[in-house]
């Protein structure tokens, strides 16, 4: 009834506003010139916004995919396109080729390392934009990414966690036991226990701490509803003082969450200034944190929330989903299973107990499943939009300050200039003599694939998320035989979530090849 409401209410406004922003927008662009005098380039081509229909179809169809859209477009104007879907009054800037994604996130990269502004309820659930995603350019982001890049997810601090992952490897390979049933004759959808193994997994590396099963799952359900309305809440992007209005109820649902995520992290934070620690775990961190563009203060609990709940969501969904997507390829593609589970058993031997951390340095070719599972299903098609403080351009097009530049990390990986026969799962490319065999994750020297970003913004968590791939895959081929289940072939259809997910969720077999391991973290 809200939506209905609101398309109704809201047609002559769109139109009203879109003639008269666009009426403004030409006549500030005829003035706009350089210092010099000369005139500022065009902004990237792209087709006519449409002043009404744009603006609808963007908040009426939560489940819109614009992939095709926007490929089309990159066919008719080129790698760099302008696309305004809530009217030119906000354009959007598309880079769709590695060669423009260098340019701008490498060679150029302080210039594109910043954000826009954070909508309104985005400012709610990160306390006005102050967590590592969304924070601009500056001192302040330096700060926080720098807290837990070089202090958090630096090397030693990971060795450290490892009791801890031995720990949820064993929650996730009995979950999937019990799941598959006697000698493994029932289906197991995967995704869930994935998940919690995941989610488990970072909340013990926030907290510090072992937290009981009823505070993670309220932990993680109340995560996962802020995701799973995601792209409903986007209806504030747009004039926020009337959808807060007209959408109230679901103004209210946001608010109610974010306090409800309050409530839950809060106790725990406390609990770890109470206790004094040292820097254990990323709530220690944070504890001992100030923000230097505001005087040295320390960060508020609200900012602690906003920055653990970043740190919850980015390592578990998008670690989850790349999980499946390996799993679904290797039961798609039973030879290449066997072939991981050889390397495995040729390095760790028959003997009961999981694949070690450090025996993975030794498995190139599960490290080419995981790279081919990253290049052929990214778990985000496109970055995190980036921005410009200033106007700048890029390829000879105007790049306005403030406008959101998106990434199409999904096209730049199927690029059929570097990937022979992109839209093959083939793990052999990444091995000695492939077409992947050199790529740099990081893109400082070319970008041929980009799952993590590139330039300034890379995700500080790259290697935590490639240890986690490598390690759940390895031990999830070593424990099971997996397998089709009658009835559920692999479909590897894509949906966009909160990261871009198997449309029908894998459910396969896991016949269990050993005995269930004996790995704890008390054990441990």
């Amino acid at each position: 009834m809200e939506d209905w409401l609101f398309y109704s209410l809201t047609t002559l406004l769109c139109l009203l506003c879109s003639l008269l922003l666009r009426a403004r927008a030409r006549s500030s662009a005829g003035g706009k010139r350089h210092a010099a005098g000369d005139e500022l380039p065009p902004l990237p081509p792209g087709p006519t916004p449409l002043p009404v229909v744009g603006p609808l179809l963007f908040l009426a169809r939560r489940d819109f995919d614009f992939e095709p859209v926007l490929r089309r477009i990159a066919r008719e104007h080129g790698p760099v396109f302008t696309y305004a879907p809530l009217g030119r009054a906000r354009p959007t800037v598309f880079v769709a080729s590695r060669g423009a994604a260098h340019r701008a996130l490498v060679q150029r990269g302080a210039a594109f390392a910043s954000r826009p502004p954070v909508t309104a309820s985005s400012a709610v659930v990160t306390s006005g934009g102050c967590n590592i995603s969304s924070a601009p350019y500056g001192a302040t982001w330096r700060a926080l990414r720098r807290n837990l890049a070089a202090g958090m997810l630096n090397p030693a601090r990971l060795r450290a966690f490892s009791p801890a992952r031995r720990w949820v490897l064993g929650v996730l390979a009995s979950r999937v036991r019990a799941a598959s049933g006697a000698g493994g004759e029932r289906a197991v959808a995967v995704m869930e226990p994935f998940q919690y193994a995941m989610f488990c997994l970072l909340v013990y590396m926030c907290f510090g701490d072992r937290v009981e099963d009823a505070r993670v799952r309220d932990i993680e359900a109340t995560q996962r509803e802020l995701l799973g309305n995601f792209l409903s809440f986007q209806v504030f992007s747009f004039l926020p003082s009337v959808t807060k209005v007209v959408f109230r109820r679901r103004w209210e649902k946001l608010v109610s969450l974010r306090r409800r995520q309050e409530e839950l992290f809060l106790p725990l934070v406390q609990a770890r200034r109470d206790a004094g620690a040292d820097g254990d775990c990323y709530v220690d961190t944070l504890l001992k944190l100030t923000i230097p563009e505001d005087g040295g203060r320390a960060l508020t609990d609200g900012e602690i929330v906003s920055l653990c709940s970043e740190f919850l969501s980015a390592g578990t969904d998008t670690t989850a989903t790349a999980l499946q997507w390996i799993l679904a390829n290797l039961v798609k593609y039973p030879a290449m299973q066997d072939r991981v589970r050889d390397e495995v058993a040729g390095v760790v031997g028959a003997a009961d107990g999981e694949v070690r951390e450090e025996d993975l340095q030794a498995m190139p070719y599960l490290k080419a499943v995981v790279l081919e599972g990253l290049r052929r299903h990214p778990p985000g098609h496109y970055l995190l939009p980036h921005a410009v403080h200033e106007d700048t351009t890029l390829d000879g097009y105007r790049v306005p300050a403030g406008a959101p530049i998106n990434f199409a990390v999904g096209d730049i990986g199927l690029d059929g200039e570097v990937w022979n026969a992109p839209l093959e799962f083939r793990p052999e490319r990444f091995l000695p003599g492939g077409e992947g065999e050199d790529v740099d994750l990081t893109g400082s020297k070319e970008i041929k694939m980009m799952p993590f970003g590139a330039g300034r913004r890379v995700c500080p968590g790259m290697a935590l998320a490639l240890l986690h791939l490598e390690y759940f895959v390895a031990n999830l081929v070593r424990e099971f035989q997996w397998s089709e289940a009658d009835g559920e072939e692999v479909d590897l259809a894509e949906k966009l979530e909160f990261t871009v997910v198997m449309k029908r969720p894998l459910k396969a077999k896991a016949v269990p090849l050993r005995s269930p391991p004996a790995a704890t973290l008390a054990a441990a």
